[in-house]
């Protein structure tokens, strides 16, 4: 594809970056939004980088984005539909919360709920939460990542000493077979532990993980009991959600 000089220099930023958001390049290069929008598209349309609400991304199938980048991924979605899981969550309930940008979000909409129990391997999610005097978290133990994420045997075999409420999860991606993917597999085990030792699953997962490529296999939208996002999903995965029995919440 032949590409005009002001659509390659967008590509070659978004690829540097990870993510760039339609205002900072419509500064950068001195044009409209909407100018940056058609950009946007038809690049998408090549399959060049991936459109998102109000911004581009470049998504690649073996390493996920910088966790700098990714928390200012669509952060109102995020915050939206924090507060529509928060909304599920009763008083006095045991949780797990696992690593995420959304389930960040997620923990700062929980502050408002008395004396919950919480177990996680985020340690932004345990940094949020204990500020409640009522609120006892419980980290689990392992290898920190730099984006505060604790991953690795110790912290599954942690994990697998409870039964649970809820289990609050975030995901990198959903494929169109309604696999649950993500791009770290020491991460993956830690969810997949989760996951089976919570009486209730809450997937939150804003659009843009619909459809998006990651290689680890971490499970199925059929082991989800809601899934929480900001927008209809399409119809192949609304049928996918109803075929699994998923509940959908659109925040």
């Amino acid at each position: 594809m032949s590409l005009a000089p002001r659509q390659q220099n967008i590509l070659d930023l978004v690829r540097e970056r990870g993510y760039v958001s339609i205002e900072e390049l419509a500064q950068h290069f001195a044009v409209t939004p909407q100018t940056i929008r058609r950009d946007i598209n038809q690049l998408a349309e090549s399959g060049l980088l991936r459109r998102y609400h109000g911004g581009a991304a470049h998504d690649s199938s073996v390493e996920n984005t910088a966790y700098t980048m990714r928390a200012g991924q669509m952060r109102d979605e995020k915050r939206r539909i924090a507060e529509a899981v928060a909304a599920q969550v009763p008083d006095h309930a045991s949780l797990f919360i696992n690593i995420g940008t959304t389930t960040e979000a997620i923990a700062h909409a929980l502050l408002n709920h008395r004396s919950l129990k919480i177990i996680t391997n985020n340690l932004h999610v345990a940094n949020i939460l204990s500020a409640k005097e009522d609120f006892e978290v419980l980290i689990a133990g392992g290898s920190v990542r730099s984006d505060g994420g604790v991953v690795g045997q110790a912290t599954a075999d942690f994990i697998k000493q409870f039964k649970v409420d809820y289990a609050l999860v975030g995901i990198s991606g959903i494929d169109e077979d309604g696999t649950l993917l993500d791009f770290n597999y020491q991460e993956v085990r830690v969810s997949q532990a989760i996951f089976e030792n919570a009486r209730k699953v809450f997937l939150a997962a804003d659009s843009s993980k619909f459809g998006r490529s990651a290689m680890i296999r971490l499970g199925s939208l059929e082991q989800i009991d809601v899934l929480f996002t900001e927008s209809q999903p399409d119809e192949a995965f609304t049928r996918l959600l109803s075929q699994f029995k998923v509940r959908l919440e659109i925040a």
